[in-house]
């Protein structure tokens, strides 16, 4: 039971968020970041993503399956880092699923493109902020914790495991 409201708390702020930086490691061992459109959170807690099968996040996911998502909507002062282990996928039946017309800026030629590939996420443990307040409140809220020497409360706050 824990792992399913885990599971649906984790879906329910990435589906609002949508867009991640996708952390891999390069062949230098540093890390490479860059802006990903989340494709699908499905009910197992994976999260997928269309690729270029031939580009470096996909080799360096090849060497190294260790991956970090990190998800960030200051509108709705919502956080999400998510590391877990990624999976190259060329499944076209989830290609077809999971295709949106966004997608079609990259491809072209849709799920038929010879390029397209997914990637899998299965997250291990995720670390999250949620402080549903609006920026006003927010801002409020900073300021009465200045002017009373005591310490600001971000909100919600939680580590969970999968």
């Amino acid at each position: 039971m824990k792992n399913e409201k885990n599971i649906a708390l984790l879906k329910d702020m990435i589906d609002e968020v949508r867009i991640c930086m996708f952390t891999t490691l390069s062949e230098k061992d540093e890390f490479s970041s860059r802006p990903m459109g989340t494709a699908k959170v499905e009910d197992d807690g994976s999260i997928w993503f269309f690729t270029n099968e031939y580009s470096l996040k996909t080799k360096e996911i090849s060497k190294e399956n260790q991956v970090t998502l990190g998800y960030s909507d200051p509108s709705s002062n919502t956080y999400v880092s998510v590391n877990g282990k990624a999976e190259l996928i060329d499944d076209k039946a989830k290609k077809e699923a999971y295709f949106s017309a966004a997608i079609k800026a990259w491809f072209p030629d849709g799920v038929e493109d010879p390029r397209l590939i997914l990637i899998k996420v299965e997250p291990r443990v995720a670390e999250y902020w949620d402080s549903s307040s609006s920026k006003m409140v927010v801002a409020f809220n900073m300021l009465k914790a200045i002017l009373t020497a005591t310490t600001y409360d971000e909100g919600k706050h939680d580590k969970i495991s999968f």
